[in-house]
């Protein structure tokens, strides 16, 4: 336990931390105050003259706030002995309970993580839970923690509808805003919401956080949103401590940047001072919820105790500075409209302090005992579930027929039906299919509505099902894919398009560090399921250089959780994104499609007109097995070439040559599914044949390629003759010279030659 300090300006001299300081000054501030005590007010007065908050509440925020505090210093004694893991405090920031207050525990809320006084306030909406040992669980990572089971220290709740965040840099206001659109938008397709209609969103954030791009994008959708008299019923709360770690806010720089943005609305209040600041909160979440606008809340806070408990403040800000952040803790000013109110005594309200430490303490202790997670099987169980049962039913069961020849036009126009087409068509072709199948399916992105994409890959889908399903976006990637999250939130089906691989990276951590660790970090409670589509990788003749000729697979084959799929043709593509879609629908997986451009016009194989590489289209109850290759000429054991995208084709033409000069057999092996890579199947086909060859149109550092030798090395084929042809690491230029750095059919055959 800390130290009672009488005197706070010595104890500081003697070394002791800024938490023990904290603590020593409320106990002394407390003891040594002296002022005017009115009479005790009735529950539903005013706290004091003129606020708006009544006695009631005040006691219940001021008891929120307590917990939050003790939460933070049991943190700081307990991380000493290793029974706590986790130290960023919420200290000078309790005023966020006032925000849990006004609104609803059905409001989805995405927190900065100084937010211990709105969770615990918001622990009030439902009887029956307890703030301070389900945060003692989580500060102990404990597997019992309801929140991440253990995974990290996160403020989260289910029952509360606080989506776990981990510690963010403004990561999460784009899905913030997605879900506040997503309610909206949930009304005008008809979609049952999992919260009341009226909800809005709480998206809570800090001054430092404010500069990102990642926040800055999402203040311009917001505005962008509000401009075209959309409704998007987000409350951003700026959190405005003044530092960001150790950077800090100029004077003034909140209210300037974000008091006169248009579409933006903005209110201020104190949040150091619950009985003033209470009522412009109130007025906030308020208009909020009634105009359905992007609302912007600038809470005045201040930052108790450093950035986190290995921050030690006193080696880079001046003691005087200390000592007056340490005088403006809000803890101090409750304390004073606790006695200035006659609500409590001195006496009392020691009591009640020590009361909470003891209790916090307590539950830490506890906490300590339980179970932690042990076995990495445990700690994964949440990252990638899959149930092949339900996946393969719902992937191949049949949409409405009647619904089908409505968005066909006719039955003769079913796509069954029709010739062999290209794999755009038949993309096409799909998307139409799973819009009938699933009513809460919405596609959307860059030019992907009248347009039907760059590709039209997506025309004709808005004309079929409206401007509601399927709809332009702002040409920016992270608002496509907050949108995606947000929609996948309350329950609806977004199959976003990021119009180039290469786009992609400009918002890889809305999957990376969002989308794909939701379910992680919430122990499988929440999900956001999702089909991304994406035109990819290159031989675009003529057209593009690096940004519209990415091959670049890496970034993301890094991110847990993720399926990749890749297919080479029309009617593989098609029961791929049966699949990818059912992961999404029954598993809540996160699914990238990568569609590779050159292909999507394709029709022949090996010479003009001969149609090779044009496909039926697969009937409605058929779909591809997760992780399962497709094989061309399977009996063949002289070579194998493993390989995805375009280098399908490739080695087809590639192996006829190797055959007539070698007189080899080749087995082409389609892998398709690039995350995770099966490697079964690739064991499988090497120890089948005589020599491998692995292409891979990717670069050639960190490519698929290297996860396919590794998947051969480790199966024990360490002995078997194995080449790779995989592009260049560097970036593709422009014109003919693309070709110079991605493999090409003539690649493949002499490295095939060089093998014995």
């Amino acid at each position: 336990m800390f130290a009672v300090v009488p005197d706070p300006i010595p104890a500081r001299m003697k070394g002791l931390n800024r938490a023990e300081i904290c603590d020593a000054n409320f106990q002394q501030f407390v003891r040594e105050w002296e002022g005017p005590r009115d009479a005790a007010p009735a529950d539903d007065e005013a706290i004091l003259s003129g606020s708006t908050l009544d006695a009631r509440s005040f006691r219940e925020l001021f008891e929120s706030q307590l917990i939050s505090r003790h939460l933070d210093l049991m943190a700081r004694v307990l991380r000493v002995q290793n029974k706590v893991f986790y130290t960023i405090g919420s200290s000078g920031h309790e005023g966020n309970a006032m925000v849990a207050r006004a609104t609803r525990h059905t409001d989805p809320a995405f927190l900065h993580y100084r937010s211990g006084g709105f969770m615990a306030e918001r622990f009030r909406k439902v009887p029956g839970m307890d703030p301070v040992m389900d945060s003692a669980l989580s500060f102990a990572a404990s597997a019992d923690d309801p929140a991440s089971g253990g995974r990290h220290k996160v403020w989260g709740s289910k029952p509360l509808w606080v989506l776990p965040q981990t510690s963010t840099i403004a990561s999460h206001l784009p899905k913030a805003l997605g879900t506040a659109i997503a309610i909206e938008h949930a009304r005008r397709i008809g979609h049952a919401l999992p919260v009341p209609a009226d909800s809005i969103v709480v998206c809570s954030f800090g001054d430092a956080s404010s500069n990102h791009a990642t926040a800055q994008t999402a203040f311009n959708a917001a505005a962008y949103t509000a401009y075209q008299k959309l409704p998007a019923p987000v409350l951003f709360v700026c959190e405005d401590n003044g530092i960001g770690i150790s950077v800090r806010t100029p004077d003034g720089w909140i209210a300037r940047n974000f008091a006169h943005r248009p579409d933006l609305d903005y209110f201020a209040a104190d949040g150091l001072d619950l009985a003033s600041g209470y009522g412009e909160v109130e007025r906030a979440v308020a208009h909020c919820r009634r105009t359905r606008r992007p609302t912007f809340l600038h809470l005045r806070t201040t930052r108790l105790m450093g950035h986190a408990g290995t921050d030690f403040e006193i080696e880079w800000r001046a003691l005087a500075e200390l000592c007056a952040v340490e005088a403006s803790d809000p803890l101090l000013r409750s304390a004073a409209i606790a006695l200035e109110s006659g609500l409590l005594s001195k006496g009392a309200l020691l009591e009640l302090y020590e009361a909470m430490r003891v209790r916090c303490f307590a539950a830490a202790e506890d906490a300590d005992s339980r179970p932690r997670l042990t076995r990495l099987d445990d700690v994964m169980a949440p990252l990638a579930p899959y149930s092949p049962g339900p996946v393969h039913d719902e992937a191949t069961r049949v949409p409405d027929a009647a619904a089908r020849i409505a968005a066909f036009g006719s039955e003769a126009a079913l796509p069954e039906r029709l010739p062999a087409r290209h794999l755009a068509v038949q993309i096409n072709q799909a998307l139409h299919d799973l819009f009938v199948k699933y009513p809460e399916a919405l596609l959307f992105g860059e030019d992907v509505a009248q347009k039907g994409g760059v590709y039209t890959v997506t025309k004709g889908l808005q004309k079929a099902f409206g401007g509601r399903r399927v709809f332009n976006t702002l040409l920016d990637e992270t608002t496509i894919l907050g949108l995606a999250q947000g929609f996948a939130n309350m329950g609806m089906l977004p199959l976003p398009e990021i119009q180039y691989l290469a786009y992609f990276h400009n918002a890889g951590d809305q999957i990376r560090g969002e989308a794909a660790s939701l379910q992680f970090f919430s122990n499988g409670q929440y999900r956001n399921p999702m089909v991304v589509r994406i035109a990819s990788l290159g031989y675009q003749r003529g057209f593009g250089g690096h940004f519209h000729n990415d091959n670049s697979i890496a970034a993301l084959r890094d991110i847990p959780g993720i399926v990749i799929g890749c297919p080479s043709r029309g009617d593989d593509a098609a029961t791929m994104l049966r699949t990818l879609t059912a992961m999404a629908k029954v598993d809540g997986r996160v699914c990238l499609f990568l569609e590779p451009i050159a292909l999507y016009m394709t029709k022949d194989l090996y010479a003009a007109g001969d149609g090779g590489w044009s496909t039926t289209y697969p009937t409605p109850d058929q779909a591809m097995p997760f992780g399962e290759a497709r094989v061309y000429d399977g009996d063949a054991t002289d070579l194998v070439v493993l390989t995805f995208g375009n280098g399908v084709p490739m080695s087809l033409r590639a192996a006829r040559l190797i055959e007539a000069e070698r007189g080899w057999k080749v087995r082409v092996v389609d892998l398709r599914w690039l995350l995770p890579l099966n490697e079964g199947e690739i064991a499988r086909h090497v120890g089948e044949c005589a020599r491998v060859l692995v292409v891979d149109e990717g670069r050639r550092s960190a490519g698929v390629g290297e996860g396919i030798v590794t998947a051969i090395a480790e199966a024990g084929f360490g002995d078997t003759p194995l080449r790779r042809v995989a592009g260049a690491d560097t970036f593709t230029p422009l014109a003919a010279a693309a070709l110079l750095v991605i493999p090409s059919e003539a690649d493949i055959v002499a490295t095939a030659l060089t093998m014995t």
